[in-house]
């Protein structure tokens, strides 16, 4: 193998005294796929961030091609091929494939944008990668597989040597995953050092070729990922044994709890119906940007569909209006926590406190009796920030996402609907939101369930409904079909 690309020693960094960063070194060699492991609040967005010159180390080194590298800045990281694809998109949705690709770098003749040219590059720097996609398409048609191939092919073409993919597969089915997982094969068998950060233990045992485990700012364990099983992985994460194993729950009343009858909204869901029983977690599972996607918005009032009837609790609830939801009884939970679920410059405790002051017509609280108020949840829900109150945008995904449950979930539901409940957070917050979600069932709330994880679906469902194109497609007790079967049934095989 050859030197590294980028050679870390001794990195520390602190913010308001608590070490994010403890006398962190890391290696990264071209042609190599090195996973960055560990629980939300671990250190691996800091050290991604000093890597890429948003932060400095106040202590410790970074060297590029044996030089080292103090004061790096984000223009001088870029410049020396380091460059990163971030969980959340980038991608100028009005601009077409090839603007967002060829970005700062428009080809011009006598000051004019040559668009023939433009075009030309950005299809030369998508099928350098295998990406087949059309360069004219705007940005926002894509999907979020495909939007993900854009951002890599525009880095590559920018000269990114290093590439930092942070939950390149988040949300996606597990065929456009599979997708992005050639397309980081290929950038490894390129020369380019990918670090790849990822929540699914799997994957990272599948694809990366050494894996760095972070616990509490240190490395805990370096090794080729040859050397690592996944209950080794786990430990070093988490310091324990995690468990996440479905338990005993009462059985579903006959009790009515959320019922969708004909449900249709353009050429994204059509004639979808469920029924979810009180105590029953229900799953709608399908390819990635089918028709779960449209739920959220379409139960949540935000947005009303073309025909369809929705009841809660037996009692019939109009469709586009947020607040006929809420006093219907339903609570839904989004899947983009950042821009729908939370206000991230207001801190912890007004977000905890948002929902149940808004319905209870709250209008002014005291600092003093906010806090004493949302104590109990942060316990219940496991919160925990650095230090204080913060702004909830600073805190860790996992513990973002228990603030967004805390929020809906305290607020003594009827029905709730959760899009993708474990999005972005780590195994141990993954299994204590599961617990959550047990518990929710467990006191007789009906739980409508759209998740990209069929290990999710086999974890917490007691019934799936499979969609394919905006329409059921099957429908099966979680006890009599397998994993593998719940994948084929979403990618339109057979199942079993």
């Amino acid at each position: 193998m050859s030197g590294p690309v980028v050679r870390v020693r001794g990195v520390t960094k602190t913010f308001g005294g608590v070490a994010a960063l403890r006398d962190v070194d890391l290696d990264l060699h071209p042609g190599e796929v090195h996973a960055l492991m560990g629980m939300n609040g671990a250190g691996k967005s800091t050290l991604v961030q000093v890597l890429s010159g948003v932060h400095q180390a106040d202590r410790g080194t970074v060297e590029v091609d044996g030089h080292a590298q103090p004061g790096l800045t984000v223009r001088r990281a870029r410049r020396l091929g380091i460059a990163s694809v971030p969980q959340r998109r980038e991608l100028a949705a009005g601009l077409t494939v090839a603007e967002n690709i060829m970005l700062g770098d428009l080809p011009r003749r006598h000051g004019v944008v040559t668009w023939s040219a433009v075009n030309s590059e950005a299809r030369q720097a998508l099928s350098g990668l295998g990406i087949d996609i059309d360069v004219r398409r705007p940005a926002g048609e894509l999907t979020v597989a495909e939007q993900t191939m854009v951002e890599v092919a525009r880095e590559v073409r920018r000269g990114g040597r290093v590439l930092v993919l942070d939950e390149p597969t988040a949300c996606l089915s597990a065929e456009a995953a599979a997708q992005i997982r050639g397309l980081v094969r290929r950038l490894r068998d390129d020369g380019v050092a990918v670090v790849y950060i990822s929540h699914y233990i799997d994957e990272v045992m599948g694809i990366a070729d050494r894996i760095t485990v972070l616990r509490d700012g240190g490395v805990v364990r370096s090794a080729p990922a040859a050397e690592f099983d996944a209950a080794s992985l786990v430990r070093g994460m988490v310091g324990r044994d995690v468990v996440s194993a479905r338990p005993e729950r009462p059985a579903p009343t006959d009790e009515p709890g959320i019922s969708v009858r004909g449900l249709s909204h353009g050429r994204a869901i059509r004639d979808f119906s469920v029924d979810v029983r009180r105590g029953e977690v229900v799953a709608v599972l399908g390819p990635a940007g089918d028709a779960q996607s449209s739920l959220f918005d379409l139960l949540s009032g935000r947005v009303a569909p073309d025909a369809g009837q929705l009841s809660v609790g037996g009692a019939e609830v109009p469709f586009g209006k947020v607040s006929a939801s809420l006093a219907g009884g339903l609570r839904c939970v989004t899947g983009d926590r950042r821009t729908l679920g939370l206000v991230p410059e207001l801190s912890v405790d007004e977000n905890l406190m948002l929902a149940q002051d808004r319905l209870e017509r709250r209008s002014w609280h005291r600092g003093r009796d906010l806090a004493r108020r949302a104590a109990p949840l942060r316990r219940r829900y496991g919160v925990v920030a650095l230090a204080g109150n913060p702004a909830v945008g600073t805190l860790s995904g996992g513990n973002q996402q228990k603030v967004l449950l805390a929020k809906w979930l305290q607020t003594a539901p009827v029905a709730c609907f959760l899009e993708d409940p474990t999005n972005g957070v780590d195994i141990a917050a993954m299994a204590e939101i599961h617990a959550l979600v047990d518990e929710l069932a467990g006191r007789g709330v009906a739980v409508l369930l759209a998740s990209s994880s069929a290990d999710e679906v086999v974890r917490l469902a007691d019934r799936v409904v499979v969609v394919s194109a905006g329409r059921v497609v099957a429908q099966r007790s979680v006890a009599e079909v397998s994993q593998d079967g719940l994948v084929s049934l979403a990618v339109g095989g057979g199942g079993s």
